[in-house]
């Protein structure tokens, strides 16, 4: 499967962007859909997931209660609502694609985009 992010930009502190991630190929419901984000110099970190049968969703304490994922499976396509941004959500932000279960691990992601820039001005 091939992914593509999109809806990254510049966002003031408070602000909210969507985030979505399409996916080409076919997405099964055994299949596992994350984001992940990396900031300049840091190591890539888990930000959100969700089964994609079932809807089952897992978030990072840091985005707990600001970010929402969800799927629409129809349209074969990932969301990340985020609100009530601040300045360290800033970075890259990557979906990718698990054959397995809920995992917080990006090495059990074997399909990945190729990554949309969030900047949330201060």
């Amino acid at each position: 499967v091939q992914l593509q992010a999109s809806g990254g930009g510049l966002v003031q502190t408070g602000g909210s962007l969507r985030l979505s991630c399409a996916a080409s190929g076919r997405t099964f419901s055994s299949h596992t859909m994350g984001w992940f984000r990396q900031a300049s110099g840091e190591e890539r970190e888990f930000v959100a997931a969700i089964r994609w049968g079932g809807g089952r969703t897992y978030y990072a304490d840091s985005v707990k209660g600001r970010f929402t994922i969800s799927r629409d499976s129809a349209k074969n396509t990932m969301y990340l609502q985020m609100n009530s941004l601040k300045p360290e959500d800033t970075a890259v932000y990557y979906c990718a694609r698990s054959r397995g279960s809920l995992s917080l691990k990006a090495n059990d992601y074997d399909s990945w985009g190729q990554g949309t820039l969030v900047t949330v001005s201060s």
